[in-house]
């Protein structure tokens, strides 16, 4: 059906005439055909927010349908690629248009030329149903695998082909007369089926010990990074992208600065995998959306990057997506609703800005696939927000809270004092460390829960002893005072900061993460019972152990067990000796 413009508002435009369309149909505005969405109707009018930009747009000019919904591209070829917010390929789209997109440009996302080797793995006359794998792919190193789309019904396979095609060859055809390929489309508001939720009971490791040992995120489930400009959320995105336990990185660049955006595209490609020694890029997809770009494909952006992290959750792979930020994703939402002169909420915020943002992070989770053979996969959602002024207590902040397991609050006073990853340890929370219990028990030594409580404690204490220090001076504090500032500062210095520039300590295992935080807590121990025996703080101050700890991040994981028992043998002699053989 076609109708025709009445009114425009910047990225918002309304259209009379579109009796029979449905909510969230594609549709191709004016005589440039840009790209639309509906968003909402009442009669035969449409309001649709536009993809491009608007400009030169006339009232009268024609909107036509297309009858579907936004849908994603998937199949091989999306690894290693970057796409605009409605998954056009910009590589691509650059050899061909130069710099900018031009208006209503229309690019498939898969490579239609690029020929894969298919291997079948069911049989002629074995009946397949939604989800189940037919054959594989290489890519990357990946074995990309092949799935029934999870709309399709039942049915048997009546022809099967091995060799090379194209993602839009024809490898297979069912007895119900439909034909499979290497790829297949989803709509990207409409969540890929699972066949069951696991509960999220095994943290995803990072090899960052704040993290890892104080806040951990489950695997499969939600965190969410605020912090102002300058407190190192895109640094923090990029190393958990490097090291975290996950198969395939999704990173989302919604309504980004360009400056920033270009750092991404121009950093990505030259990561190493620390896995296989090869560009972590082979890992990667990215969705670069930068804030010049038309506020309507910010939202976009979020769903194309998530459907294709279930595409690569339904294979039986663990995901992880970085939306950098959700804030600007809200920003879109609320300009979008102000030109349909929707009621606003609280600072402009659409009153449905909670439902949108929960919509989004539930699609996160740890899984059983649909289909056959039985896979398990994962998608743990990582998203920054952008609070203004880094105030924690605007609308989207507090949204989130709602919504997300895990809390990391970046602090920008750390970050101007170099201190990584920029995590305060005051602020941040996870709920799901009681979770974690087994994991922990079959994996780390069983004090391991009780030195973390005992380290939360002391930097809860020395945080207030800091706040009487700053008042009345050091000099009034008693010994076992200064002690708690001692350790604290051992913690953190020691056991919460980490050079991401070092080759040993940018990635610390948790078995190394725990002979850390045993050894700062020994000392501390030994110390207080010293004091308790009479040995003058200075004394304790002195001992080289101090030092050795400062060092033990940069101890090789390898030889970090064998270390750490040595060293808490001499520091128990040090401690031992009487305080004039010092």
């Amino acid at each position: 059906m076609q109708g025709e413009i009445v009114k425009i508002a910047g990225p918002a435009v309304i259209a009379r005439g579109m009796r029979g369309a449905r909510m969230y149909d594609i549709v191709r505005v004016g005589n440039e055909r840009l790209v639309g969405e509906i968003i909402r109707l009442s009669g035969d009018t449409a309001f649709i927010q536009v993809y491009e930009d608007t400009s030169g747009l006339l009232v009268g000019e024609p909107v036509e349908s297309t009858g579907l919904p936004l849908a994603v591209e998937l199949g091989p070829g999306l690894l290693s690629n970057i796409f605009d917010g409605i998954q056009r390929p910009l590589p691509a789209v650059r050899s061909q248009q130069g710099d900018f997109i031009r208006r209503g440009a229309v690019a498939p996302a898969l490579d239609r030329q690029r020929r894969w080797a298919f291997r079948p793995t069911v049989p002629v006359g074995q009946e397949v149903g939604p989800g189940d794998v037919i054959g594989e792919v290489q890519e990357f190193g990946f074995a990309h695998r092949i799935l029934v789309p999870p709309d399709a019904r039942p049915s048997r396979v009546a022809e099967i082909r091995e060799g090379e095609f194209t993602v839009t060859d024809v490898v297979a055809r069912l007895e119900d007369g439909r034909e499979l390929r290497l790829m297949h489309t989803w709509p990207v508001r409409l969540a890929r089926p699972e066949a069951r939720r696991l509960d999220p009971r095994e943290p995803l490791v990072t090899g960052q010990r704040i993290i890892d040992v104080l806040f951990p995120v489950a695997m499969g489930g939600t965190a969410a990074i605020p912090g102002p400009f300058g407190s190192g959320k895109t640094v923090m995105q990029q190393t958990l992208a490097k090291w975290a336990d996950a198969d395939v990185i999704i990173y989302v660049g919604c309504g980004e600065r360009g400056n920033e955006m270009t750092h991404v595209l121009d950093e990505f490609p030259e990561l190493e995998d620390p896995r296989t020694g090869r560009p972590l890029m082979e890992r990667t997809i990215i969705i670069a959306n930068t804030s010049n770009m038309p506020v309507a494909a910010r939202e976009a952006s979020v769903y194309t990057g998530i459907t294709m992290a279930e595409y690569w959750r339904d294979q039986g792979y663990k995901v992880a997506l970085m939306a950098d930020s959700t804030s600007r994703w809200a920003e879109a939402m609320r300009e979008i609703s102000s030109r349909l002169e929707e009621m606003p909420a609280e600072e402009g915020y659409p009153p449905y800005l909670s439902s949108r943002l929960a919509a989004f992070y539930e699609r996160a989770g740890r899984v059983v696939c649909l289909g056959r053979p039985e896979r398990r996969g994962a998608i743990t959602v990582i998203g920054a927000v952008s609070p203004p002024g880094g105030d924690l207590s605007e609308p989207v902040t507090q949204a989130t809270l709602r919504i997300v397991g895990t809390f990391w609050s970046l602090d920008a006073a750390l970050a101007n004092r170099r201190h990584f990853p920029s995590i305060h340890w005051l602020r941040s929370y996870s709920l799901y460390t009681p979770l974690f219990r087994e994991w922990y028990r079959q994996n780390l030594p069983e004090d391991f829960e009780a030195l973390r409580e005992r380290a939360s404690a002391l930097l809860q204490k020395e945080a207030e002893l800091q706040e009487i220090v700053q008042l009345v001076g050091p000099d009034a504090l008693q010994d076992d005072q200064r002690l708690v500032i001692e350790a604290g500062k051992m913690l953190r210095e020691d056991f919460l900061q980490q050079s991401a520039f070092s080759e040993v300590d940018a990635y610390c295992p948790p078995i190394k993460s725990y002979g850390i935080l045993k050894a700062i807590l020994s000392f501390y121990d030994e110390a207080s019972a010293a004091l308790r025996r009479g040995v003058p703080m200075d004394d304790i101050l002195n001992l080289p152990q101090i030092q050795e700890i400062a060092r033990m991040k940069e101890v090789p994981a390898d030889r970090f067990p064998a270390y750490t028992e040595e060293f808490l043998r001499r520091m128990g002699e040090a401690f031992r000796e009487p305080a004039g053989a010092r």
